[in-house]
């Protein structure tokens, strides 16, 4: 990569099953996850599942995640979400585990 390339910082991001609330019909459990690496990875822990349901709650604010955010912004300082089955009220966290420089002609 050289010094003129535009690059691109994106943070890479885990989301977590922080609490259960009500009946895990899922299966999910506190603490399984999944993790969003790059601008587009996502895998799970060997042998792991993550809902379809929580994950697409959570869809929207990851690219937003992803970015540096102006301070006081609420993204910065909100992050959680919760699945849409009012059953289970299963509470995700999404946090940023780490940053990486990407050259922006690699990103889609």
């Amino acid at each position: 990569m050289s010094a003129e390339e535009p690059t691109t910082d994106l943070y890479d991001l885990r989301v977590v099953v922080e609490r259960i609330e009500g009946r895990s019909v899922c299966g999910l459990k506190p603490g399984d996850h999944i993790d969003l690496t790059g601008s587009n990875r996502l895998t799970l822990p060997a042998g792991g599942h993550f809902c379809l349901y929580a994950l697409a709650a959570c869809l929207p604010l990851l690219p937003a995640k992803q970015r540096a955010l102006a301070e006081g912004d609420w993204m910065a300082r909100d992050s959680h979400v919760a699945c849409p089955d009012p059953d289970e009220r299963l509470i995700m966290r999404i946090e940023r585990t780490g940053l990486q420089r990407i050259p922006t002609e690699e990103l889609t």
